[in-house]
């Protein structure tokens, strides 16, 4: 195998030194690295999309077979998801979007080795297994943000496989570029995967890898639909014929929503926290996660089966169907589900659940307010891009998402207005987003090992 990468890599010097333009064959070495890590992304994301689609789907046919199972099928999931993070891949364990953004930090001479440990084969593996385990047992997760670690992992390594005689290419560009490609390919949002990368990950200026980000998105997207078909993460809901006045609703639904997915922020922070200070042995993580397992396992039993999963399934009833406002008590199970979930240390992302969240908190409003049907898709769509925000504290992105997902442009100003009060009230509970706190976690830990 060795022998063959050998032979590969030579005939490859030999093909590119025919070429007599330079700055073509700059330009070229440049370029393929970042078309060869969003071809295999956009693989990745498909293939990821698929399995995590089968775990839910594997958990609805337990939840129609025989109900109770829930209750034995959760905590041996929860147990089996953290066990397996905590064995084999630590770093594995969460969203992974903290992850990828600690190693945009740690991208420079003098830390760039600690990367390995954030984002690796290794990685992309028990990311995948993990999580698709917990959603299996009935766990409150999204699969965006580990398509973002999966991402950043895959690009992470083709950089390093590159042979000596290759121009050097930015660790930081190629980092950034991956998660940009991973978002896109996940939604099926290709400026929202731009934007992220400026928004959320960006340190440095744009033009440095403009370039690189653009191809690499849209390579990634067109993989990712090449493999999966064209299609909207979640549809065309009907938005016609709203009068101004439906703003008004659309800043009180962002409002509530940008402090309640701020305070949920910081429950998730302090449960974390307590577990590293508490939870000292393997037993006592054990009994926790069962315990965890068993609350969600009993809403879902004797309340609402709502509270399990990623909850797609309740965005695209509200915004499709005509039963479209929701319990008031759905949106606080859809914040207690990701709450035991994500802190639970397997892996797991925290996208499709605050989208979830957004939407169950504007489906209520719009029902205490009688609102028409097209005026509540608004209104939820507003509470989708309001909490997102409160947890990523990133209004753009949160708004450029759920605009390419649903393919309501003529909505972007409502959306944006929903990102910008969500992102202003927000840090009345809470000055740093969730992802920073996390982040920073990850930093101390690995700048602490010898």
């Amino acid at each position: 195998m060795l022998k063959f990468l050998t032979l590969i890599r030579r005939s490859l010097k030999k093909s590119f030194d025919n070429i007599r333009n330079e700055q073509l064959k700059h330009n070229l070495l440049q370029a393929i690295p970042f078309w060869i890590g969003s071809v295999i992304t956009g693989f990745f994301a498909v293939m990821y999309a698929k399995i995590f689609a089968w775990g839910e789907n594997l958990l609805h046919f337990i939840m129609n077979w025989h109900a109770w199972m829930i209750f034995i099928v959760a905590p041996v999931c929860f147990v089996v998801s953290w066990w397996l993070v905590k064995e084999f891949a630590p770093n594995a364990k969460g969203s992974g979007i903290p992850q990828v953004m600690a190693a945009v930090e740690l991208a420079n001479p003098r830390e760039h080795k600690k990367i390995r440990s954030l984002l690796s084969l290794k990685i992309i593996i028990f990311k995948i297994i993990s999580s698709v385990i917990l959603v299996i047992g009935g766990g409150a997760i999204g699969r965006e943000g580990p398509t973002i670690q999966i991402a950043g992992s895959v690009f992470r390594k083709v950089n390093e496989y590159l042979p000596e005689w290759w121009p050097k290419i930015s660790k930081k560009n190629m980092i950034m570029t991956g998660a940009a490609a991973g978002l896109a390919a996940a939604f099926n949002t290709p400026l929202g995967g731009i934007v992220f990368a400026v928004e959320e990950l960006s340190k440095t200026h744009i033009n440095y890898f403009k370039t690189a980000l653009f191809t690499a998105v849209i390579i990634a997207g067109l993989t990712a639909q090449t493999l999966a078909g064209s299609y909207l993460y979640l549809g065309y809901p009907k938005t016609n014929d709203v009068s101004l006045m439906v703003m008004f609703p659309i800043i009180l639904v962002a409002g509530i929503a940008g402090i309640l997915a701020s305070q949920l922020s910081v429950i998730m922070l302090k449960m974390s926290d307590w577990k590293k200070r508490k939870l000292k042995t393997d037993k006592a993580n054990v009994i926790f996660l069962v315990l965890c397992a068993l609350v969600i396992a009993s809403i879902a039993y004797f309340i609402n089966r709502e509270i399990l999963g990623s909850g797609k399934e309740i965005m695209e009833r509200v915004l499709f169907t005509n039963n479209k406002h929701e319990d008031w008590y759905v949106p606080i199970l859809r914040m207690l589900g990701p709450a035991l979930s994500f802190t639970s240390g397997g892996a797991g992302g925290i996208f499709a659940p605050a989208l979830t969240a957004g939407a169950s908190i504007g489906s209520v409003i719009s029902g205490f307010i009688h609102l028409t049907p097209n005026e509540t898709n608004v209104v939820v769509l507003g509470g989708m891009v309001a909490f997102l925000t409160g947890i990523t504290r990133a209004p753009f992105t949160s708004a450029i998402i759920v605009l390419e997902m649903t393919d309501r442009h003529s909505l972007i100003f409502h959306l944006m207005l929903a990102g910008m009060v969500s992102s202003i009230v927000s840090i009345l509970v809470s000055r740093h987003s969730l992802y920073d706190v996390i982040k920073a976690n990850f930093l101390a830990e690995i700048r602490s090992e010898k």
